[in-house]
C-alpha cells in the first residue's frame, strides 16, 4: 500500500483500500540475532501500531495472523499478542468468529487524549522555558538549537507537500520541549495516549491553510521558550493545542466511515 503521507491524499481518496497480505509482506521478516533483547510480539506489535496511527493500515482494514505471521517470518503466537494488545489499547477490534479490524477513530477517547496531552504539555512547556531562563545567552542559543532545526525542517517538508516528513518533525518538537524541561518521559507518556488524536491529525495535514498554521503556532511557542517567558510559552501552546483538532464533528461528517458510531461496538472484544 502506498504510504498515505508520502503520496500527499487523504487515505481511501483513490478508492475503497483493502489491506492485504500483499501490504504485510513488505516487512523484512524478524531475523533472530535482532531479537534477542526484544520479544517478536513486542517488535510486531510496534510496527502495527505505527501503521496504524500513521493511517498505513486505516480503520476498518482487516487483520490476519496467518498473513502477519509470514510477513515477518514468526509463528501466529507472537503476532496474537501483538494484537491482543492493540486491542487493550482500542486501536483494533476482535469481532469473534467473523474477523479483526484496524478500530475506528473514537471521538470520547480523542478528547480524553487531548486533556490529558493539555495538562502534560502545558507543565512541560513551562519547565523548558523556565530551564532557558536560568541560561547565559549563549547557552540559550545552543539548548535552542535542535528546536530551530526541527522548525526548519517542518517548513521544507510543508513547502514540498511532503506529509510524512512533516508529521515527523511535528513530533520531534513536541519531544524536544520535553527534553528542554528535562522531563522526557512526558512525551512518552503522551505519545502512548494520543493515538487517536494523531489519526485525526493526519486527515488535516493535506491542507496546506494548516500546515501553515501549525507552523506559526510553533514558532510562537519556540520563541517563547527561547525568552525564557513561561506564562508565554504556556499560554502559545494551549493556543496551539486547542486547535489540534479543528473539529472532531466535521472530520466524522467528512470521513464516516473511519469514526466509531457513538458508544463502542456491541459485540467487539477488546481481549485483555
Amino acid at each position: 500500500m502506498e504510504d498515505l503521507a508520502r503520496a500527499g491524499r487523504l487515505p481511501g481518496e483513490a478508492g475503497t483500500v483493502v489491506v492485504t497480505g500483499a501490504d504485510l509482506r513488505r516487512r523484512p521478516a524478524l531475523r533472530s540475532e535482532n531479537v534477542r533483547a526484544v520479544p517478536a510480539s513486542s517488535r510486531i506489535h510496534a510496527a502495527l501500531r505505527d501503521d496504524i496511527v500513521a493511517m498505513t493500515l486505516p480503520p476498518g482494514a482487516p487483520l490476519q495472523e496467518k498473513q502477519i505471521a509470514l510477513a515477518y517470518g514468526v509463528s501466529r503466537t507472537p503476532v496474537r499478542e501483538a494484537i491482543l494488545k492493540l486491542a487493550d489499547e482500542r486501536l483494533v477490534d476482535i469481532f469473534p468468529q467473523y474477523g479483526t479490524f484496524v478500530s475506528r477513530i473514537s471521538v470520547p477517547e480523542v478528547r480524553d487524549a487531548m486533556i490529558i496531552r493539555n495538562a502534560l504539555e502545558r507543565t512541560s512547556v513551562r519547565e523548558a522555558a523556565a530551564q532557558v531562563a536560568s541560561l547565559p545567552e549563549k547557552e540559550r542559543r545552543q539548548v535552542m538549537a535542535p528546536l530551530v532545526a526541527t522548525l526548519r525542517q517542518q517548513r521544507a517538508a510543508h513547502r514540498a507537500g511532503a506529509l510524512a516528513e512533516f508529521h515527523a518533525a511535528d513530533e520531534a518538537f513536541h519531544q524536544i520541549i520535553a527534553e528542554l524541561a528535562g522531563h522526557p518521559n512526558i512525551w512518552r507518556v503522551i505519545r502512548q495516549e494520543k493515538a487517536h488524536v494523531d489519526r485525526c491529525r493526519l486527515l488535516t495535514l493535506p491542507s496546506p491553510q494548516r500546515r501553515a498554521s501549525v507552523i506559526a503556532e510553533h514558532q510562537m511557542v519556540a520563541d517563547a521558550i527561547g525568552e525564557g517567558d513561561a506564562d508565554g510559552a504556556e499560554k502559545a501552546m494551549a493556543a496551539h493545542l486547542g486547535r489540534v483538532i479543528p473539529s472532531v464533528e466535521d472530520l466524522g461528517a467528512a470521513h464516516p466511515d473511519y469514526f466509531e458510531a457513538e458508544g463502542a461496538p456491541a459485540d467487539a472484544v477488546n481481549a485483555r
